[in-house]
Parts: structure tokens; C-alpha cells; sequence
């Protein structure tokens, strides 16, 4: 009996050693994997170092790479940088090819507008390498790009990022990546004087760019769908670009430049009397903003089905960052106490900055206009940030910030109510969150409030162009047949037929610069509400002839 108790004894100890030597063993190998794997390093909050210098020793060596806005004003923010002394690329529209290497090495799960831009730029920098010839090391150190920065929750808050990931998984691991703000302006890692300067002579070059590449686009898609002879109005558009370039590189008069563009587009044959639904593209910025297949080319198919295309500006998007910024201050100056927070008032002068602000949105806005009567866009207004906050409040809260916040319920209802157009379509990214949530959701109430509004949410994914298409398409259906209706009511208001309106048309040269009254949405008709010769004064001698009938 006490024989097989020590037997049980050894047993148990014998089993033990085994069970002590194999942690042993498995410790072991954990230590010498964890080294292998770099794990037993000491832990530190993870930052990523993205490369930021760039010194005014490099400034005539280093070629500045710009895009991602609309082309004309990509082209003449280009212009205006070059003016300042910098050499500058822009980059072409992205498109198919640019949303292959955004997947390609890009993360997974990301919206399409990262995908289009960070393709886009590997797409270039690849084009240089294996095509140009170009050293990776001469790419890095020739080349830089320049975007814009913020601290928001979504893709824009972490485009940096994704950037330094996709440049280091294609083979540039290094390229520079610049994010300009205009509060912190470009922070260098060492001393050295930066070569971009922020300060106002660049943010004023910038403005005006912005603000003249707005009134080109909205001439652009409003004189296109009813040019006569195809193709003149985007000749006449490239001519007037390459005149405000060189005005910009070559820090020539502004307005002398916008004088000959005025030239150039009223030489622009048109008919307006042809009859064409108005569509509004609105939503998330950049898949509302771009020409090319992150939107399926959403501008160029609607002109082709037959439609007038009325986009969003930059300067709206500027107007409404000021308005933001005013109300904000008028809810911090109704608290009990001084709000001492990042963005608070304590120390600081609330009056003050609301006069600043006002200023702001008063001189962006006069800059616009001065431009537009210039080169001819009249009767084009600039949105009043304050009634679409007004009419959106109901439905969606003006704190809520994300994508456009309530600026697209707001046009959606003017849209409807004052007559603006007689489609409109929301345009977003596959899952943005701030966009979907109001396009599907708060969109339906309004539809059903306002039952005439023909609106419709579409969703980018880079590759469902046919079903994207195929639901416009019946839609717009819809839209033609508002437009004709209008226009009919028009004809007979004027006492005209379509007969009378052609011969009258025929022989009496359109302006491609005329300002129309606003009546409807439709263009033909508010030609005809608007024509004080001709149209009218045919109505005038038609009833005074039925009057002398009738005596």
C-alpha cells in the first residue's frame, strides 16, 4: 500500500517536470516570436510621421502637384500658385483606372472619394516612374502634393493617412504630402523657413480662383445644352480658361482677362426655346463636385439625356463655413457662462468676430458678383445661408454637422418651393453616413410634404454606372414632362404657338449672356415670360387685332 502511494508520488512529480518543461518550451518560443514580430517592444501611442518638408531652398526644384476640385478649378488655382512663384502640375480628373489603384493599395472599406483621389495620385506618380523614366528617389525629392486638411470625424479628417499608406505599399514610401489649414497654417518639422506660404497674397489668390471657377462652370452648364453648334461653348470655355491662367501665372489685370472671356462666350450661338427639364445636382461634396467616374459622369449624361444641369458652388461651401462660424458665436453668447473651450469666447470679443464674419461673407460675396457682371453671368445668386437654415430647421437640426448638414434638406425645399428647377438629385459616396442618413431619410419626409418634388438619392460605388443610369432615366422622364408643361403654360400665357415661337426665334439673334426672368424652372419658358420684343409685342398687335375685330 505505501509502495504504490510513492509510485503515485513519482508519478505526480515526474508529470509535473514534464508540464514545467513544456511551458518552458512554449514561453520560449513566445519570447523569441514576439521578438521576431517586434510585440515586445515598449508601447506608445502610434503616430504616424507623414513627410512635411518643404524649404524655400527647394521651391524652383520641387514641382507642386494640386487636384481634386472641379477641372476649372484645379486649372486656375494652378495658375494662381504659379503666379506666386511656384511650379505647379495639376492633375486630371480621376477615373476608373484611378479607383483600381485606390483599391489596390489603398485600406479596405474606404468611401470612393478616397479611393478616386489617393488612386489618383498613385496613379500619376506611377506614370512617372514606369513610363517617364523617373527614379523613385527623383520623384520623392522633385515632387510633392498639396491638399487640404481638417479635423473631421470622416474620410477628410484622415486623408493624410491614407495617403502615406497607399504611397508606401506602390514603392514611394517618403513622397510629401503637405495639408495647408488656415487656422494652424503648414507646420515643418524643423526650423527652416518653409517655401509655402500661407499668408493672405496666397489665401486671396486662392479665393479668386475659387470664385472665378464657380462663374465659369455655372456658364458652362448654362449655355451648353442649348448651343447651336456643338462643342462651341467648351471651346469657348477652354479659350477663357487658358486667358485667366496666364492673367494668374502671369499676375496680369483680372478683369481685363474676364473682359475677353465675355467676348469669347457671347460669340457662343444659342436657342434657348428648345425645351429641357433643369436638374440640381446636390449632396456629399465631392461626389457632387467631380466630373469624372467617381460620379459616373453624372454632368455630361445628364446634358446627353436632354437636360440643363445646374451644379453647387465652392463659394456656397465658403458661405456656409462663415455662417457656421456666426451662428455658433450667437449660441455661445446665451450661456450662462463664458464658454472657455477650443472654440469658446472666453478672452475673446463675440461682437468682434461676428463684425469679422459679417465682413467676410459680405466681401466674398461682392468679389462674386463683381466677377459675374464682368464676364457676363447675371441673375445668378449666391445661397442665403440664413434662409436655408431657416426652412431646414424644422426637419434637421442645425447643429448637426456632418457631410453638408441641413444646407441639403434646405435646397431640396427652396428647390420645390421657389420653382428652382425641375429635378433634383442627391449625389454620395456608397455608406456616407452624414449624406445617406439625409438623402434616404429626412429627404422622404420632405418629398411627401412637398409631393411635386422630383428628387432622387443615388449611391457611388465606381462601378454601378448602368443601374445609376437606368434610375435617372426614368426619373427624368418625369422632369421632361414638367418642363413641358411649363412651357406650354408659358405659350399661352403669351398668347404664342410653337409655330410663331420658332419663326420668331428664327429670325432674332439670342444672346448667350441674356439674363431670363425667373418665373419657373424651365429655361424655354422663362424665355418667353421674359422677352420684351418680339414675343410680347406679337402678343400686343395679336390682341389688339382681336380687339378691332370685336368693334
Amino acid at each position: 500500500m505505501q509502495q504504490t502511494k510513492r509510485k503515485s508520488s513519482a508519478q505526480e512529480m515526474e508529470e509535473k517536470e514534464v508540464v514545467r518543461r513544456f511551458e518552458e518550451h512554449l514561453n520560449q518560443f513566445k519570447q523569441e516570436q514576439e521578438m521576431e514580430l517586434g510585440l515586445n517592444q515598449a508601447k506608445n501611442q502610434w503616430f504616424d510621421p507623414v513627410p512635411r518638408q518643404f524649404f524655400a531652398k527647394d521651391k524652383d526644384s520641387t514641382t507642386i502637384l494640386f487636384g481634386g476640385l472641379t477641372m476649372a478649378h484645379d486649372y486656375l488655382i494652378a495658375g494662381g500658385l504659379k503666379g506666386l512663384g511656384y511650379n505647379v502640375q495639376h492633375m486630371d480628373c480621376p477615373d476608373t483606372e484611378s479607383l483600381r489603384f485606390g483599391k489596390e493599395f489603398g485600406n479596405r472599406g474606404q468611401c470612393n472619394p478616397t479611393y478616386f483621389t489617393v488612386g489618383n495620385l498613385i496613379k500619376y506618380l506611377t506614370h512617372l516612374r514606369d513610363v517617364e523614366g523617373k527614379s523613385k528617389e527623383e520623384i520623392i525629392r522633385k515632387y510633392l502634393f498639396v491638399t487640404s486638411g481638417s479635423c473631421g470625424p470622416c474620410r477628410f479628417g484622415t486623408y493624410v493617412t491614407e495617403y502615406r499608406k497607399a504611397l508606401r505599399d506602390a514603392g514611394f514610401d517618403g513622397f510629401r504630402v503637405l495639408i495647408f489649414q488656415q487656422q494652424s497654417g503648414l507646420k515643418q518639422a524643423t526650423g527652416e523657413e518653409s517655401a509655402l506660404k500661407l499668408d493672405s497674397a496666397f489665401f486671396l489668390t486662392f479665393l479668386k480662383a475659387i470664385l472665378i471657377g464657380d462663374i465659369l462652370n455655372a456658364l458652362g452648364y448654362r449655355i451648353r445644352p442649348y448651343e447651336v453648334v456643338s462643342g462651341s461653348t467648351n471651346e469657348a470655355l477652354q479659350r477663357c480658361k487658358d486667358i485667366i491662367y496666364e492673367a494668374f501665372s502671369g499676375r496680369k489685370s483680372i478683369v481685363k482677362a474676364l473682359h475677353q472671356c465675355k467676348r469669347e462666350l457671347r460669340a457662343v450661338k444659342v436657342d434657348r426655346t428648345l425645351v429641357k427639364p433643369k436638374v440640381s445636382i446636390i449632396g456629399e461634396f465631392w461626389a457632387m463636385t467631380t466630373e469624372g467616374d467617381g460620379n459616373y459622369r453624372l454632368q455630361q449624361f445628364l446634358e446627353d439625356e436632354g437636360a440643363e444641369v445646374e451644379v453647387q458652388s465652392m463659394t456656397a461651401w465658403i458661405l456656409f463655413l462663415i455662417w457656421e462660424g456666426r451662428y455658433d458665436t450667437l449660441e455661445r453668447m446665451r450661456l450662462r457662462k463664458t464658454d472657455a473651450g477650443r472654440k469658446g469666447l472666453e478672452g475673446k470679443n463675440a461682437q468682434k468676430r461676428l463684425l469679422m464674419l459679417h465682413a467676410a461673407d459680405r466681401a466674398v460675396r461682392v468679389m462674386f458678383q463683381t466677377y459675374a457682371k464682368i464676364i457676363g453671368l447675371r441673375g445668378y445668386h449666391l445661397p442665403d445661408m440664413d434662409e436655408i437654415a431657416k426652412v431646414a430647421h424644422d426637419y434637421y437640426n442645425n447643429h448637426l454637422r456632418g457631410g453638408e448638414g441641413h444646407m441639403e434638406v434646405g435646397k431640396l425645399i427652396l428647390n420645390v418651393v421657389k420653382q428652382k428647377v425641375n429635378m433634383t438629385i442627391s449625389v454620395k459616396p456608397f455608406g456616407c453616413m452624414p449624406s445617406s442618413g439625409v438623402s434616404d431619410g429626412v429627404q422622404s419626409l420632405i418629398t411627401e410634404i412637398h409631393p411635386d418634388a422630383i428628387f432622387l438619392p443615388i449611391e457611388t460605388t465606381g462601378d454601378g454606372a448602368i443601374n445609376v443610369y437606368s434610375r435617372i432615366q426614368m426619373m427624368l422622364f418625369k422632369a421632361k414632362q414638367a418642363a413641358q408643361k411649363e412651357f406650354e403654360e408659358a405659350l399661352i400665357k403669351k398668347g404664342l404657338t410653337v409655330e410663331k415661337l420658332s419663326a420668331l426665334s428664327s429670325k432674332k439673334a439670342v444672346n448667350s449672356l441674356q439674363e431670363n426672368r425667373h418665373v419657373v424652372a424651365c429655361t424655354a419658358a422663362n424665355t418667353i415670360y421674359s422677352s420684351k420684343t418680339g414675343f410680347s409685342n406679337l402678343y400686343f398687335w395679336r390682341n389688339k387685332k382681336q380687339r378691332m375685330e370685336s368693334m
